[in-house]
């Protein structure tokens, strides 16, 4: 039975020639991602707003979005969203904090379900205060920050601190290429973004650390080609493998995009996004950086000093008959 092959093996594709339109491609859009942040801002969830999330299901098959909006504004319970999802049937209404603490909250509850009537079927109600709401974003905020440096230390432990800098440029890159995507579709970021967050973060330095191995060995192997070509090589070396996990990967979470349902829908789509970022920047971000900082000039700096030092040196003097340096003996009376 022939096997698939996404890619094919042998390729020669030079990857390092793009390298000087994917950095100021990928600072154009890291920059775009951090506007839009600081102006449009993330749609936060119910778990970083606080407030109540009540869902709802109409019986008749069709919600109609406009009347329970209308209905929404006439109880006075300050900022009021009504959002459509999935089926035409499934809608969910957003009520912003109420003073009162807790207690306000489920009156609010209690009256706006009164005021939608039996039309509507009740299927998920979800009450955040304001200090759990602070709560998550700081946990959740200083998760991602540990992480990070985290992985700091141990990538510059385990490679040259070339490719430890290469790799957290790049996975800086997709985290804020991750926070535009949510800027500019506007999907509710809440618990399980940050687990989206985190999990890219994961498989952008898997990716990133794959490809830096492969060029580690092969530095080791070919040491008079130019980086750039060894750079290209390494890559088209671990092009199949890098293919495949990400074809599979994308495969799975189109399936959860699909039927998993709306609570896991900004979790897939973000994972989907940060699958094709982590591996763009695994090519042209991180491994180009290694040519801009010079990890073959220390390699060859040494490798001069040492030619230079045994140049210098003189062989050893022979010993033996006829060995001697000659000299023109004189004999004197």
């Amino acid at each position: 039975m022939k096997l698939l092959r996404l890619a094919p093996e042998n390729t020669k594709f030079g990857f390092m020639r793009f390298r000087r339109m994917s950095y100021p491609f990928s600072a154009i859009m890291s920059i775009v991602s951090v506007v839009m942040f600081l102006t449009v801002g993330m749609n936060f969830g119910i778990d970083f707003s606080g407030g109540t999330l009540v869902e709802l299901r109409a019986k008749s098959g069709t919600a109609d979005i406009a009347i329970l909006r209308d209905i929404g504004e006439h109880l006075d319970l300050g900022d009021l969203e009504v959002q459509g999802f999935g089926t035409p049937a499934d809608v969910t209404m957003r009520i912003g904090l109420q003073p009162g603490g807790d207690a306000a909250q489920e009156a609010a509850v209690a009256k706006l379900k009164q005021a939608i009537g039996d039309d509507y079927e009740t299927r998920r109600v979800e009450v955040v205060g304001p200090r759990v709401s602070g709560e998550l974003v700081q946990s959740g905020t200083l998760g991602i920050c540990i992480s990070l440096v985290a992985v700091l230390t141990y990538l510059w432990f385990r490679f040259e601190w070339q490719f430890a800098v290469g790799a957290v440029i790049a996975t800086m890159h997709d985290l804020l290429l991750t926070v535009g995507f949510f800027s500019v579709t506007q999907l509710e970021f809440n618990t399980t973004s940050i687990a989206a967050i985190l999990t890219i973060v994961g498989y952008s330095l898997n990716e990133a650390v794959v490809v830096l191995d492969r060029i580690r060995e092969m530095m080791r192997k070919y040491k008079r080609m130019p980086i750039s070509d060894m750079i290209d090589v390494s890559i088209n070396a671990v092009l199949p493998r890098t293919i495949m996990t990400a074809t599979t990967v994308f495969l799975a979470l189109m399936a959860l995009v699909l039927f998993g349902g709306q609570v896991i829908k900004s979790f897939s789509l973000a994972m989907m996004w940060g699958i094709f970022v982590g591996t763009y920047s695994s090519v042209f971000i991180c491994s180009p950086i290694l040519i801009y900082l010079g990890v073959r000039t220390d390699d060859r700096e040494t490798a001069g000093s040492a030619g230079s030092s045994g140049s210098a040196e003189k062989p050893p003097a022979k010993t033996g008959p006829g060995s001697g340096p000659k000299t023109d003996a004189k004999v004197t009376a």
